[in-house]
């Protein structure tokens, strides 16, 4: 376990649950997007609920072209996303770590190396990296590209071409209501049907059929739910719009006719040059065929016949979500109150486990006299929220073992705005919040989370009643070796079950090398705790 020094502290009856002091307010906010061909980092400055942008930088670093066949980032391609992030990491200096949100989409997703890579990735950096899973890409891109475009009330078809994947969403105004995201991008379908760069007729509709096939499994959802009005976003759009613009083949945005024109140009060509093609920037030339692929089966498989181009694409996402998240909007408590009504979640119980559960861990993490104010900043405290409303969504499959259930569906779920990393976090934290200790001690349990295991535990166990009853005065200490609760012996006595169960719970820490010490406290003691 991580040590964090002795602490010891009184938790004098019932944690109540006291609206705590707002989050700090934060006026600029910064994103970093990871994504398979180029890294980005967007700053923008935040007015009446706008964010307004201050600076912007762009790394070409093709992480999707630096998968080997074993599905592993390469030596070379991690150390130029390095030499990117730490870059990143220089213009950062100095930003609070609730005002910066970094995330990885494809490459990371795929990648068996990735565990490794984010922790050197992270230091360059220095913020913590989310992979997300692609549906919340999807969702993600799709705020960004509502909040760059005019306000409309039908429905949006949006068409984002990464370099590992794209995503394909429809929605109206704010927000998203179809979302997919598809195992394609304008780097792998270049290294993949055009790997020495040439063009080929044949190559091409090789390349654009493998497209519609993808396409083909989500079209008919998408023609169901209809739309007005197909917007692209990110660098393959702007890309080919700026070509057919210089090319004469579209006024502006995209249309079929001008997709088609280009195709002709490229095949004639027999590659990308950017000597002989207007508008095309060397350093988008090598992806260029296999997006320009997958736009074509786009428009052929979802039926479009013209596009307009959005400079709002995932990095704007995450912005807008950020500020979300500072201004108390976060999509995370939407998810979570929905999968809480989802399994019919007992929402009294759930809230008298989460206010014990957290006043546990303000008592063991507090250091220094840490203010009350700070407390919501703690991302640690927050995910613990998290997990202690969503423990029991398993119930409702079973009540024996429904830890293990609710460990399932948290795992698997699709859970708009949180990361993958979060989602599998919240998943152990609530697998190991009963019963045996020794089935999570090779799930990947980080050294803080113990303390949210420990924090889940005890709330559990002393609120197994399900009651408004009065709880007894805690006192809990931790240390490198584990912890300690020091609680009334007179309601140890009063309470054999309870007590019963926390000498098993001594057994299960001591299993997994873990030290829990449990004591009784005098009656005296117990006065004089209360008085001070």
């Amino acid at each position: 376990m991580r040590g964090r020094g002795a602490s010891r502290r009184t938790l004098p009856g019932p944690a109540g649950g006291a609206k705590l002091p707002a989050m700090a307010r934060h006026d600029t906010l910064a994103a970093v997007d990871l994504g398979s061909n180029s890294f980005h980092l967007q700053i923008g400055r935040v007015v009446d609920g706008q964010i307004y942008p201050l600076d912007a930088l762009r790394e070409v670093v093709r992480l999707g072209a630096g998968l080997t066949a074993e599905k592993r980032i390469d030596r070379a391609t991690q150390a130029r996303a390095l030499e990117a992030l730490k870059r990143f990491g220089e213009r950062l200096r100095g930003f609070p770590r609730a005002a910066v949100r970094a995330v990885g989409t494809n490459a990371l997703r795929v990648a068996k190396n990735t565990p490794q890579f984010l922790k050197e990735a992270r230091e360059a950096l220095g913020f913590p990296i989310e992979v997300i899973a692609g549906r919340e890409e999807a969702r993600l891109i799709y705020v960004g590209v509502a909040h760059s475009l005019p306000p409309a009330e039908h429905p949006r078809l949006v068409v984002d071409i990464g370099g590992g994947s794209t995503e394909v969403i429809v929605g109206t105004a704010l927000e998203p209501q179809l979302t997919e995201s598809l195992y394609m991008g304008c780097v792998s379908y270049s290294l993949k049907y055009f790997p020495d760069g040439r063009i080929e007729k044949p190559r091409m509709k090789r390349a654009e059929l493998a497209a519609r096939q993808e396409l083909e499994g989500v079209a008919r959802a998408y023609h169901a739910a209809g739309w007005q009005e197909a917007v692209g976003s990110s660098g393959t759009a702007r890309s080919l719009e700026s070509i057919l613009r210089e090319n004469g083949f579209a006024d502006e945005g995209l249309t079929r006719d001008g997709l088609d024109r280009l195709r002709s140009l490229l095949v004639k060509h027999e590659r990308a040059d950017p000597d002989r093609i207007a508008g095309l920037r060397a350093n988008r030339a090598p992806v260029l065929p296999g997006g320009l692929a997958i736009m074509i089966a786009a428009f052929d498989e979802l039926g479009i016949e013209s596009m307009t181009v959005s400079e709002g694409a995932l990095r704007h996402g995450v912005l807008y979500d950020l500020l979300g998240r500072v201004q108390h909007r976060d999509m995370r408590e939407a998810t979570v109150a929905q999968l809480m009504r989802r399994y019919h979640v007992d929402a009294a119980q759930a809230e008298r486990v989460r206010a014990l559960a957290t006043s546990l861990y303000d008592a063991l993490a507090a250091r220094g006299g840490r203010e009350a104010e700070s407390r919501e900043d703690d991302p640690e405290r927050t995910l613990l929220g998290w997990a202690a409303r969503l423990a029991e969504v398993g119930l409702s499959i079973a009540h024996a073992d429904y830890h293990k259930h609710s460990a399932y569906v948290l795992s698997n779920a699709d859970m708009p705005g949180f990361s993958r990393m979060e989602q599998q976090r919240i998943a152990r934290i609530v697998l190991a919040h009963r019963g045996k200790l020794s089935k999570v001690q090779d799930a990947g349990l980080e050294g803080g989370d113990w303390t949210l295991v420990f924090a889940l535990r005890l709330a559990a166990l002393v609120l197994r009643s399900r009651s408004d009853v009065k709880l007894p005065l805690l006192r809990v200490a931790s240390d490198p070796g584990g912890f300690a609760l020091e609680l009334p012996q007179s309601w140890l006595e009063a309470n054999p079950l309870s007590a019963d169960a926390l000498e098993s719970e001594t057994g299960y820490w001591k299993a997994v090398g873990m030290r829990l010490a449990v004591s009784g406290l005098s009656d005296k003691k117990v006065a004089l705790l209360g008085r001070a």
